[in-house]
């Protein structure tokens, strides 16, 4: 594909609840940001600068989201008797984090991110208070002539 090489970069600030997993649908600000850029062949990454929060694709219907969060419950219980909760108690967030990710990488073709169906993007913050957050969003890829 002819064209010209761009990058683009955009932070993006969430407000979270601090309920120890909310998990919020960034599907649609996705596909604007995408489509914003006008890079129509390339790579979107979405990255979490933090520690406590990771970003996870699944279908965001109201019983997975209940699902996906008992799951995660149970696989890294909160207040499980970890060395870190000594110093701030929120070990259980860390290590959601590393099991899951911070960051995801989707393809871009013809202007669209390249999901599944019924495939949404999501970041899932694991913290315990109340945070305001910023994610980075980035695009490189080829805009089209």
């Amino acid at each position: 594909m002819k064209g010209q090489f761009a990058v683009e970069t955009e932070n993006i600030e969430l407000r979270t609840e601090g309920q120890e997993i909310d998990l919020i649908d960034l599907s649609s600000r996705i596909r604007q940001f995408i489509t914003t850029s006008g890079i129509r062949e390339g790579r979107f990454t979405v990255f979490v600068p933090g520690s406590t929060g990771a970003i996870i694709a699944t279908e965001f219907e109201p019983r997975l989201i209940q699902d996906t969060k008992r799951v995660i419950k149970q696989l890294i219980r909160k207040g499980d008797g970890y060395e870190h909760d000594k110093i701030d108690n929120n070990a259980h967030a860390h290590l959601r984090t590393t099991l899951l990710g911070s960051e995801m990488t989707i393809p871009v073709i013809d202007g669209c991110p390249t999901l599944g169906t019924w495939q949404q993007v999501c970041f899932a913050d694991f913290d315990t208070r109340p945070r305001r957050r910023t994610l980075i969003f980035q695009i490189m890829g080829v805009v089209s002539e």
